[in-house]
């Protein structure tokens, strides 16, 4: 993400930003930014530091840094916290941050793709643990948009998911998760039912190179003890949310009807029994409300 030790001075309207030269890194390693990875490279060392300063570090801290790139962000984190246990995929990266990392002990490098890679293994590889009984982690990351909804998933749902997660995306991204009844997702919902997400600082498409098409934001989320839904429920409760965004633009009895593959008097009968209007659409319902309908249907079953 960062390169280390090479930054100049920049005017910007007025006032002078510390930029981080990542050309000259990539330039030294013979390495173009891989448009299928999504690599836009932060260089704007101000957000850098915002990113550090609320991910709440200590030195008793494990951190789960999901695409460290050039490593400065890796090393900042590794001056804060206990370990930091990073997880590239890009493999002319890996070299590059074997070499750029060599002072640091703390940090552990895992060359592999997050999404098929166990994260809590991977920290009790990182740590010698043979339980997880406990495991308690951050995680940091910076992640391309086609790959969010996913990795939140995976993270999320591991058998001992992260106690914080720091991340910068996408704005529109940042906006799903965020957003609140009349305007939620099912994206938003994976994320809420866990934990509350909140975005911290905007961060504008200037602060990167290559420079992308849009601005980012930095969104933290705090991680509930306990999901909202319990977990032996969480099956059922996604099952009803994703049939019910099957086609949000539709009434919410239609598409149950549809994706649950259900008469519309058996939808009607569970929408009653959850308190809900039938005409309503699904970005309109509370997060309650959902849990009120997964516990219905799971009645009726």
């Amino acid at each position: 993400m960062l390169l280390p030790g090479r930054y100049r001075t920049c005017p910007r309207r007025g006032d002078r930003t510390i930029s981080i030269d990542v050309r000259s890194l990539l330039k030294q390693y013979g390495i173009q930014p891989s448009k299928g990875l999504g690599q836009n490279f932060l260089v704007d060392r101000r957000v850098l530091e915002r990113i550090v300063e609320v991910s709440d570090l200590s030195p008793a801290d494990v951190v789960l840094e999901v695409g460290p790139g050039l490593g400065v962000l890796t090393r900042e984190l590794a001056e804060r916290a206990g370990v930091v246990v990073a997880v590239e995929l890009d493999r002319k990266m890996v070299a590059v941050l074997h070499e750029q990392l060599a002072g640091y002990a703390n940090v552990h490098l895992v060359q592999g793709d997050i999404l098929e890679i166990d994260p809590v293994q991977a920290i009790m590889d990182a740590l010698g643990l043979s339980s997880n009984e406990a495991l308690r982690y951050k995680v940091v990351a910076n992640l391309p948009y086609y790959i969010t909804s996913a990795v939140l998933r995976h993270l999320l749902t591991a058998a001992v998911p992260p106690a914080q997660l720091t991340l910068l995306v996408q704005k529109e991204v940042a906006a799903r998760l965020t957003a609140r009844p009349g305007d939620l997702s099912l994206l938003a919902i994976s994320v809420q039912v866990f934990g509350e997400p909140e975005v911290v600082t905007r961060v504008p498409a200037g602060s990167f190179y290559p420079r992308p098409k849009v601005d980012s934001a930095v969104v933290r989320i705090r991680v509930y003890p306990e999901p909202r839904v319990p977990r032996e429920e969480l099956e059922r409760f996604f099952a009803v949310v994703q049939a019910g965004f099957g086609q949000k633009r539709k009434q919410l009895h239609n598409s149950l009807s549809h994706n649950l593959r259900l008469p519309q008097e058996t939808v009607l009968e569970l929408l009653a029994r959850a308190g809900i209007d039938p005409q309503r659409r699904p970005q309109t319902l509370t997060i309650d409300e959902w849990i009120s309908l997964a516990r219905a249907y799971g009645e009726m079953a």
